[in-house]
């Protein structure tokens, strides 16, 4: 026992005397973290993130490098600790000094000011640099990759500010003020790029922009490559459509409603309704035709027309394509699928590492927060990925986190080890060691 430090004694145990003292080794309870930063030094992300950064700071004055601050912030967004304010008292942590590349006797972690400072110094060349770095290490991940096709999936989300934050404008759809971050990701639900934008609504052109130097990035790298964009009404635009026929791109995108679709579509809608009338179940008809809703279009599209009738009512969608084939089969098999992809990961990023925590007065500081948190959604999918064949393949992100990263362990620092010491209680050892396992065999894809 430490000298200094009486024991605790309790009374409510009849039989023995319960007592309590502070004198056990240095325990964490974040011993799974150790899986992130395999997964990190597995794809080089974090140290390619940092070599983005300009290296602006004299080095004889740094006592955190960029890496270090780096690591110490997205490992932590990862083990939900989204604030920077958690530093105060994870800054000392020893299992999270080890993931940053410190001795866990050692020296602490950066304060809260300091990674504060950090945050609110970036700059938009940086952030800038930091999305680029994020879509290379996309690459990274998937080195021997042999595809035909990449869906891209398109989606913005509301993340509410307060207060005067910048660019934090009324949103009169989601009723508050807020930012809408645009997220592009795989077929997977693997992560490309991500960029914050102001709460009004900007239509498809930031899309479009950040498409068009994807496109170029995945043909550079997998030549050959079809490559499909899907998203829904938010991102229906002849600067879309346009982009996609220059660029020979499909696409697949939601479209809204309007009087002159609600004509054509009369027909339809009354065969499902006269069919549900007659059965009793829900009825679903399918057709397309060909559409072009302004002048100022170039051509006319593929409209694809879902007329639905059930006990609720009508339900009618309309999606715009340039893809061939029944409309059934690409509403149902392509179309939709983007729920599972892109609504289910933005849940993810939200709930689990709540990346809508943009706190920092600067528009600028909270892109840079973003793509924080998109490193840590990179790091648990990946984590993921690896376990599949195990009951965390489908897992959400939180349950990874809770049952794969929170784990007790003593931390014990020797001349030649460092030792982790898990117990032996622990109910999920046998996917935890193959995913371990796997994390330090890079022929494991």
């Amino acid at each position: 026992m430490a000298k200094g430090t009486p024991d605790l004694e309790f009374s409510f145990v009849r039989s023995r005397t319960l007592r309590a003292r502070f004198n056990e080794a240095p325990i964490s309870s974040d011993g799974g973290a150790v899986l992130l930063q395999a997964l990190d030094s597995r794809i080089g992300l974090t140290a390619s993130l940092a070599a983005a950064l300009p290296a602006e700071r004299d080095r004889r004055y740094v006592e955190h490098t960029v890496l270090e601050q780096l690591r110490q912030r997205v490992f932590g967004i990862a083990l939900g600790y989204e604030d920077c304010n958690d530093a105060r008292t994870l800054r000392a942590d020893p299992m999270l000094k080890v993931c940053c590349g410190r001795e866990p006797e050692g020296e602490v972690l950066a304060s809260q000011p300091t990674l504060s400072r950090f945050e609110n110094e970036a700059t938009a060349r940086s952030c800038y640099l930091l999305a680029r770095a994020l879509l290379e290490s996309y690459f990274s991940r998937h080195p021997g990759r042999r595809t035909q096709r990449i869906v891209l999936d398109l989606d913005t989300s509301c993340d509410p500010t307060h207060g005067q934050q910048e660019l934090g404008f009324f949103n009169a759809f989601y009723d508050e003020h807020c930012y809408l971050p645009l997220f592009v990701f795989d077929q997977d639900g693997d992560l490309l790029t991500t960029v914050l934008q102001p709460g009004k609504p900007q239509g498809a052109r930031v899309a479009v922009a950040v498409l068009k130097r994807i496109i170029a990035r995945l043909r550079q790298q997998w030549p050959g490559v079809r490559i499909l964009v899907r998203a829904d009404s938010g991102f229906a635009s002849p600067v879309m459509y346009r982009m996609c026929d220059r660029l020979k791109v499909d696409f697949i995108i939601g479209f809204h409603p309007n009087v002159k679709l609600k004509r054509i579509s009369e027909r339809i809608r009354e065969r499902a309704r006269r069919k549900y009338l007659r059965t009793g179940e829900k009825a679903r008809l399918f057709t397309s035709v060909r559409y072009r809703a302004k002048r100022n279009w170039d051509r006319s599209w593929r409209m694809l027309i879902k007329a639905e009738h059930m006990k609720e009512g009508a339900n009618t969608r309309y999606v715009i394509t340039n893809l061939d084939g029944r409309a059934c089969d690409l509403y149902d098999d392509i179309y939709v699928q983007r729920a599972e992809a892109c609504e289910n990961s933005i849940k993810d990023l939200k709930r689990a590492l709540k990346s809508d925590r943009l706190s920092c007065h600067r528009f600028v500081a909270n892109q840079f927060r973003l793509l924080l948190h998109a490193a840590s959604y990179v790091l648990l999918f990946t984590l993921r990925r690896l376990a599949r064949g195990t009951e965390f393949a489908a897992a959400q992100m939180d349950t990874l986190r809770l049952r794969l990263l929170k784990i007790a362990c003593r931390v014990e620092q020797t001349a030649r080890h460092v030792w982790l010491h898990f117990t032996a209680a622990y109910p999920w050892q046998a996917a935890w060691r193959l995913i371990a396992e796997r994390c330090a065999n890079p022929a494991f894809g």
